[in-house]
């Protein structure tokens, strides 16, 4: 790769202390060194499944049935694609999507980038806050202004993985994962959802478009589910891996690396489609169509689904999708911090630092407008998510197509032509969206 492709040379990684860390395995099996790159991509799929995912879903499923099925796959096949393209570019050039950026960038063009990136990680997190705090309300009846401060005592919990190791962190966030997999299994089957019309959903439906109410959740799907946070992310931790650092090596490497999130993202796909068939089987059907607090669905399942462990259930899942959503937006806020900017902190100052912003905003509305406002926060958080997602959507893109930045693992032209579909169908959109809501 010519010397002039970038403006700098490599810099210090993202995430030092942990880059490179995790053997592959050069002498072993093909089916060993993919075992050694499964994780990054969980923690990708955390992103496609946080509270914020869970409002649209449920207020989508609730709605409109089985309908907006078809959107949730739609928007996951182009989370996964772009999801590929953030592992090409971080074992292609050895940098993350935060450091691309600034090296391809003047700086008053890379200083407003990082600014809308912070901006996208305290939305997330804003949402983080809000679904942890209702699952705090939910499970042990603590008042959601309590809940919100009790949320920033996670920062130990970061402290305490990270200081493991980061495998320790995927492990985690894959036992959590699999913690709200059986506790959505638990309660699919108790509300026995028609399955015919579930698999019907999964069909394109003119009507998404012809109704305005419908397009709208469908756009609010959209807009969840590809979150930008998570291009920075995981063009950060795949570099954890100690891949080999010449053209086959990291062929392979990134051929794993793919693998590894376009798994992750379909068993997230499950998730999601979950939360959607739980409403629809539940919520729909007994004419309960207007649901979009998280905290009356939780309300609602015990008389409806005649069970009551379903709202325990529904509450433990909803804990553990923000505990989750919390490790891995520190992580992305790091990258992006270092990335554009070269600042390090400590990963509990910097998690304090995010968190007191998103804090603040939740506990003015909780205490004017009570949990009737956390709904309309949750969205409004959404709104801010979509409309920074093209500020990081289109570089990813033109770097990966760029032949002088990536060298021979550029993009092929259908990956970038279908990629750069994808950003333009998302900008989109997603303007739509913002311009509705501010409408």
């Amino acid at each position: 790769m010519p010397r002039s492709a970038w403006r700098h040379e490599r810099d210090t990684p993202s995430l030092s202390e942990v880059f490179r860390t995790i053997a592959v395995g050069g002498g072993t099996t093909r089916f060993r060194r993919f075992l050694s790159f499964i994780g990054p991509g969980y923690l990708v799929a955390v992103g496609y499944m946080d509270p914020g995912n869970w409002a649209t879903s449920l207020a989508g499923g609730a709605a409109f049935g089985y309908t907006l099925l078809f959107v949730a796959l739609l928007s996951n096949i182009m989370a996964i694609l772009l999801q590929s393209l953030c592992a090409r570019l971080a074992v292609a050039s050895g940098r993350d999507l935060a450091q691309a950026c600034r090296d391809a960038y003047p700086r008053w063009v890379s200083i407003p980038l990082w600014i809308f990136a912070e901006l996208a990680i305290i939305a997330t997190d804003l949402a983080e806050v809000i679904g942890t705090a209702i699952g705090l309300n939910l499970l042990f009846g603590i008042p959601l202004e309590i809940g919100i401060f009790i949320t920033a005592a996670d920062v130990f919990l970061i402290l305490w993985l990270q200081n493991k190791g980061f495998r320790w962190v995927e492990a985690f966030i894959i036992a959590l994962l699999g913690t709200i997999t059986v506790c959505f299994g638990v309660l699919i089957a108790q509300a026995d959802p028609e399955w015919g019309a579930v698999i019907a959903g999964f069909a394109p439906s003119r009507e998404i478009i012809g109704n305005p109410d419908m397009l709208y959740l469908a756009l609010g799907i959209i807009g969840a589910t590809v979150m930008p946070h998570n291009l920075y992310l995981h063009s950060g931790i795949v570099q954890t891996r100690a891949y080999g650092l010449d053209l086959p090596s990291k062929r392979e490497a990134l051929r794993l690396a793919t693998w590894d999130s376009t798994i992750a993202l379909m068993f997230a796909l499950l998730i999601n489609c979950a939360i959607l068939i739980l409403a629809a089987a539940a919520f729909y059907t007994a004419g309960e169509n207007n649901v979009t607090e998280i905290d009356k669905a939780h309300l609602l399942l015990e008389p409806l689904l005649g069970s009551s462990i379903a709202p325990v259930l529904f509450g433990i899942a909803l804990l553990c999708s923000g505990l989750n959503s919390t490790v891995t937006a520190t992580m992305a806020g790091q990258i992006v911090m270092e990335g554009f900017v070269r600042l390090r902190l400590q990963p509990w100052l910097r998690r304090l630092i995010t968190r007191g912003f998103a804090i603040l905003p939740a506990t003015v509305v909780i205490l004017i407008y009570g949990t009737e406002g956390t709904g309309q926060l949750l969205i409004l958080s959404q709104v801010v998510l979509s409309f920074q997602l093209p500020f990081a959507i289109v570089p990813l893109v033109m770097f990966t197509a760029s032949r002088a930045k990536m060298g021979p693992m550029v993009s092929p032209r259908w990956l970038t032509g279908l990629c750069a579909l994808i950003a333009v169908t998302i900008i989109v959109l997603n303007v739509n969206l913002l311009a509705t809501v501010l409408g």
